[in-house]
């Protein structure tokens, strides 16, 4: 029998957390679902005791999942990771800072029923603990995003969400690589409807989100969802062509009339300004030509090393392996599911391929 909820959880370094996480999401879902939930916990290649104290957890709760990746993959594919694995009629998305309150799951449900929604998205009204430079770069991101997607991808809101099975399949059929997983949902559709709440301070740690990360983070939103960047560079481009005729046009008036051109310092400054924007349009059609190149490979979006606990569903977008004692058995049956709990030190072994 299908499992009521399923709560997907990607952490990195957050053994400081992690109990504190397990006990509120164990409450919260008991609250809604009874029984019949689970809860995913995905390792995204942590350095500290992550996953040691999430295989002992697994071990005394049979509704956790824990799942560890091969290496480091990054927020957006970790998550993907913990979807594509679990197997519940809806799904709460959560980061593990616990500065998204999982005490909001009773109302989130509430409003999903009542309104018939696939999709019940969280809106930040305060963001408690965080500096006001970041404050004010996510609201400009936000705003500056809204007007260049081609969707309507909602402001102030993360990946903390509800979503129904039926919302979750179609957000798993799109097989980019550089995922912007709030993006996406927004482009399924369906319909998603809004509840607001309080982002607290983390319970522990520091912010795993740098400003690189969060640069690159940006880039990928853009990049995912708009092709203004690169209309971008077709008008600027325009627009000098125009200049320089204008420019030709005064260097022909200047030697007919035979008039000095005054203006080295000039000359130089359109070189350099016309150079650097050049730069600019090249690495912005690099950024997309980059894309493509990643995206022709075909690669796997994720590679799971170790499962701890029973993970119900299959991979079909990267690859599960198998312990090295199970390497000369013979790989589940498709309609057979995925449960195996292995330890990081049993390297080889056989694995599950991407189905799609």
């Amino acid at each position: 029998m299908a499992l009521a909820l399923s709560i997907v959880v990607p952490c990195y370094n957050e053994e400081a957390c992690l109990g504190e996480l397990h006990g509120r999401l164990t409450r919260a879902a008991r609250g809604v679902a009874g029984e019949s939930y689970e809860i995913v916990l995905v390792n995204d290649g942590s350095r500290d005791r992550s996953w040691g104290m999430m295989q002992s957890l697994s071990a005394t709760d049979p509704h956790l999942v824990c799942i560890n990746l091969s290496r480091n993959h990054g927020h957006q594919l970790a998550l993907t990771a913990g979807l594509d694995l679990c197997s519940g009629a809806r799904i709460l998305i959560i980061d593990a800072d616990l500065q998204d309150p999982p005490e909001l799951l009773p109302d989130m449900f509430a409003a999903m029923d009542a309104q018939e929604a696939d999709v019940v998205y969280a809106v930040r009204r305060a963001r408690a603990g965080e500096t006001a430079f970041k404050r004010s770069t996510a609201k400009i991101f936000y705003r500056l995003l809204s007007k260049l997607a081609e969707i309507e991808i909602p402001l102030d809101t993360g990946d903390f969400r509800l979503m129904s099975r039926r919302a979750l399949d179609a957000l798993l059929s799109l097989p980019e690589q550089a995922r912007f997983i709030r993006g996406m949902v927004a482009w399924v559709g369906f319909r998603q409807v809004p509840i607001g709440y309080d982002r607290a301070e983390r319970h522990a740690g520091q912010s795993k989100y740098p400003l690189s990360k969060m640069m690159r983070f940006a880039l990928d939103a853009v990049t995912g969802f708009s092709t203004a960047p690169l209309r971008m560079a077709s008008h600027i481009g325009l627009w000098l062509v125009a200049a320089s005729v204008l420019l030709l046009a005064y260097i022909a008036f200047g030697f007919l009339t035979g008039s000095a051109i005054q203006g080295w310092t000039s000359l130089m400054l359109v070189v350099v300004i016309l150079g650097a924007v050049q730069m600019f349009v090249l690495g912005m059609i690099g950024e997309y030509l980059g894309r493509l190149y990643i995206e022709s490979k075909r690669r796997p979006l994720y590679i799971v090393s170790d499962i701890a606990g029973h993970a119900g569903s299959h991979a079909s977008l990267g690859h599960v392996a198998h312990a090295a004692e199970a390497a000369s058995d013979a790989a589940p049956e498709p309609d057979q599911p995925l449960e195996t709990i292995a330890t990081s030190d049993t390297p080889g072994g056989s694995g599950i391929r991407p189905t799609a």
